[in-house]
Parts: C-alpha cells; structure tokens; sequence
C-alpha cells in the first residue's frame, strides 16, 4: 500500500508547486523507492482540451489519450514515469462523474451532498493504483482558501484519518515575500497559510519556503515554532537558474530527508543522483550555442509551448550546446517578411488550432525550404509545410486546410488537409462529425507510425521503422494527394499501420526538413531527449558553422 505525500499551496500564490513534486518525486526515484504524481485540479474544466493556451498553458497529452494539465509534463520529464489518465482529475470531471452515478440511481435516491459524495468520489480518485508504488504524490491546484478547492481539502482530511497512522503527510509550498524597504522577510505570510489549513483540519509535515533571498537560521526557527513543524522540516526554496537544477537544490536543502523522517523511514536508502549530475554538467558547460527561431501562435505566453522549450533544452544537452529559443509571432511574419527568420540556424513551427497566424507559418516553411534552414515542423507545422509544397511546388495555388473553411464558413482553398473523420485506435474504428463537442474529440494519445527505411526520420530514431508518439489534433493531411506531392519533392516518409494517414513528410534534397503530425516533444526529456530534438539540434548545429 502506498504511501500519501499531499502537496499544497499558500494563501499567498506560491509559484513551483509542480516543479516541487516533479523534483521530490525524481529524489526518492533516486533512493530507489517507486513513485507515482497524481494532478488534483479544483478548477471546473472537464476537458482542459477546450481551454485556450492563453489562459492555461499547454495542454499535455498521455499516452492513453487525456488532455491534462502542464504539470504532469514536469512529473514525466523528473521521472521517467508515463503519465495516465487516472492522473489527472478535475472539480468538472468529479462533479460530472456524481451527477452520472446519480442518474444510473447508484445512490439510491439520496440527496446528493458534497460530503459525502463528492468527497468519496474524490478519495476514490486519489486512491486508484494505491498498491502499485511506494509513494503517491498528489499536488492539489490552486491555493489553500481557493472557495473551489474545499471539496478536495475535505476529502484529503477524511483520507489521512481513514488511512493507518504513518501513511500520509502533507507538503506545504509557501512564499517568503521580501520587503526591500525593511530589509527583511516576513512569514506573517507563511503563518496564516498554515493557519488556514489547520482551520479545516489539516496540519503540514513539511514546509517549502520559496524565497529570492538567503532565509536566515532564526526566520526558519521561528517559522517552525508557529507552524508547528521540526526545525528541519522548514525546508528553503530559492530561484535557479534551470528546473533542471531542483532535484539537487532540493537535496541539498534536505527535502527528501524531511520527508522520510515524517515517514519515520530511517536508516533510508542512500540516493543515486549520478543522473542529475550529468544533466547539469551538460547544462553549465555547453560547447556552443544554436539559434532557433521557434514560429507560433500563442508565443505571448511561453508556457502555452512548454514542452517544444524543455524538448529543446533536452536535445541542446544531448548535442552538449545550448539551445537559445526566440519565440516569433507568426502574423509578424505576415506583416514585416520572413527576412525577419535571417540568422537563425534552425525553424520550428509548432501545432496550434485555427487560420490565425498560418501564413507566416507558411512562410516560415517556405522560407526553411529555399534558404536548406533546418525545419521541424510539429502537428500544424506539419500541416503548413505540404500546402506551402502544393502551393509553390505542385501546381495548387488554392491549397489550404478545410479547418481554415469550417472556421470562416465557406469553401476557399482545395483541401490537402481535412477534417478527420475516421481512424483506427487499437482493435476499434473512432467516427467523429465536424458538429460534436470539441472537448476530448480529437485523435489523442500514443499512436504508431511506419516509417521509410533509410529515410532522414528513420535515420534519425537510430534506423527505426516504427515509432510511437503522441497525438493531438482533429485535421489530417489528406494521402489522396501523396503522388502529386511526392512528385514535387515532398517525401511521405511515415505512415499510420493501415497506410491511410500521413504521419511524417521530408525532402529528399534538403540537409534537415522534417515535419511530424505527431507531438514528440511530449516523451522527451533530460536524460532521455526526443530523437527528432536531438537531431534538429544536431542539424542546427551544423548550420551553425556553415554560417
């Protein structure tokens, strides 16, 4: 049975709640325990698919196809671990979920509360693989006091109680403001955070105190005598320089050792951290620098391409160089010309949904190809670079995505990419109408793709002629103009098993120019780079000297 590590947040809004647990859950990796991170979201979305990146962030994709929230990326990329559906839960789905169980008549006829009913659908949540790992480490969204995350605050209250003494601790992760006037931190803050939870029955083991300055010995000292936590268990976090660095900054602040002393797990395995050494040295002495000019949609907020950056640092560690991304807008292109693309020695144009934006995607494609820039084109980069190619090369000047028609309302462009309608998904054929609900309707999770022998993408995964990666998208390039394309110049080098869907296009006579319908981006991490980053690194780094 496993063992509960709840982590929260403060009253004040504490930044790295995720990187906190991403980070505790790589150190007791490192001591040789198993682990699991589970995403408790009090917010009322049931499909974070239908939000927009500007408000969220990312939205990351499992391998069985769920649309969650960003952090699990930071617990897949410290772990090694493959998230799952079963974690990530929203209020939206719990409520769905209660409201479902009582049209069904499973509660008999009972009037439906949040306690207990609400609470029991959120404990049976958190509970799910309980005999799977050693430890289960569940970050709850939002901050304590947030009206919406009551109900899980509730059950994880009911949840420690229920379950034998010893078997679940809470994290807390607050802010130590300075202010520069005084000269000072001040833990006022800190104290009614923990206040504040004990008033609803709850009382944290640990305390992570995230501060830009030095938190002196007597701050610690009396941040513990008020809030009721050993010396040693108030726990500093400050400012690094890569996410990267947390697993040992925590080690060094002695996090994983609080933790397996409010356990009472002593003597404890010494850990193994040989790996996040060897990430860091390839961090702080990187050989070089490659400039790639990452061209999107949403580039206001960089988040909303969180992984495309980490896979990019992964494949700049695997290259030993260091990868200085610049995020260009790509109606800027659209108005001031792809000249604005001079200099950089690699082009990424990532996924995203809508026309916004798609011609200086286009040009962007353009550009790669003419001027032998290397390319990597991602979902809808994927999708820009063939209608550039049937556009310019194949005789189609009308070229264009049915997605572009459906969003204005009329037929302008011969469609080379199209709404997907129908797909093979394991033994099963999935049938989706452009008029159902967005969320959760797209071609989502691992998928597998049959490449080329001796292809560039081939060459690239080590000679492999099947990969897996994931997906996410609902428009697909149509293989009904795979000879006329191929004629021009565009290779489709990868398909789906059943040769119906086009998964990966290069040419032939360009150095590096590849696009994917896939997101690798989403399996890379660290101590093991997505083979496609790694390689267009590698491409822009040859670019680089040619320069």
């Amino acid at each position: 049975m496993a063992r509960y590590i709840f982590i929260t947040g403060g009253v004040v809004s504490s930044l790295g709640k995720g990187l906190a647990s991403a980070a505790l859950g790589a150190l007791l990796q490192a001591r040789g325990f198993t682990v699991r991170l589970r995403k408790l979201d009090p917010y009322l979305n049931v499909d974070p698919g239908t939000m927009s990146p500007f408000e969220h962030g990312e939205v990351f994709v499992t391998d069985d196809g769920a649309e969650t929230d960003l952090d699990l990326g930071h617990y897949e990329r410290f772990t090694g671990v493959s998230a799952r559906r079963t974690d990530s839960v929203s209020s939206g789905r719990i409520y769905s979920n209660v409201l479902e169980k009582e049209r069904r008549g499973e509660y008999l006829g009972k009037t439906i509360q949040v306690i207990p009913h609400v609470t029991n659908e959120i404990k049976d949540f958190i509970a799910i693989g309980d005999d799977e790992v050693d430890f289960m480490l569940c970050e709850i969204g939002g901050t304590v006091g947030d009206i919406e995350g009551l109900p899980f605050f509730e059950a994880i209250r009911q949840f420690t109680h229920e379950r034998p003494r010893g078997q679940c601790i809470l994290m807390h992760l607050t802010l130590l403001p300075y202010l520069s006037a005084s000269g000072e931190l001040k833990t006022k803050p800190t104290q009614h955070s923990v206040k504040e939870l004990q008033s609803i029955g709850l009382a944290p083991d640990v305390l992570v105190c995230r501060s830009e300055h030095p938190i002196p010995e007597k701050e610690r000292a009396k941040i513990a005598l008020f809030c009721n936590v050993r010396p040693d268990a108030v726990i500093p976090a400050y400012d690094l320089k890569s996410i990267y660095e947390a697993p040992l900054a925590y080690h060094r602040a002695g996090l994983d050792r609080a933790v397996l002393d409010a356990f009472q797990i002593s003597p404890a395995p010494r850990p193994d951290l040989s790996k996040w050494e060897d990430v860091m040295d390839r961090l702080e002495n990187a050989e070089g620098q490659v400039n790639i000019a990452i061209v999107g949609k949403y580039t206001q907020l960089e988040d909303a391409y969180k992984s495309i950056a980490e896979a990019l640092t992964h494949g700049g560690m695997a290259n030993r160089v260091r990868v200085k991304a610049d995020w260009v807008d790509s109606e800027k292109l659209e108005g001031e010309g792809a000249h604005l693309l001079d200099g950089y020695h690699g082009i990424i144009v990532p996924g995203g949904f809508g026309e916004r934006g798609t011609e200086g995607m286009l040009a962007a494609a353009k550009y790669a190809r003419e001027k032998k820039v290397p390319y990597l084109g991602i979902c809808l980069g994927m999708q820009m670079a063939v209608i550039e190619a049937a556009r310019n090369l194949a005789g189609m000047p009308d070229a264009g995505s049915e997605e572009f028609d459906h969003e204005a309302g009329k037929t302008r462009f011969t469609p080379v990419v199209y709404h997907l309608k129908e797909w093979v998904q394991g033994n099963y054929t999935v049938q989706r109408k452009v008029t159902d609900d967005k969320g959760g309707t797209m071609r989502l999770g691992a998928y597998t793709a049959i490449l080329t022998p001796e292809s560039k993408i081939s060459e690239v995964y080590g000679g492999a002629v099947e990969i897996e990666d994931r997906h996410r998208h609902r428009y697909e390039v149509d293989a009904t103009y795979r000879d006329q394309l191929e004629q021009a110049g565009l290779c489709f080098s990868g398909m789906s098993p059943d040769g119906k869907l086009p998964e990966a296009v290069e040419y032939a006579d360009h150095p590096w120019f590849i696009g994917v319908q896939s997101h690798p981006e989403l399996k890379s991490k660290p101590f093991e780079p997505a083979p496609l980053f790694a390689g267009f690194v590698r491409a822009a780094m040859d670019m680089g000297r040619l320069v």
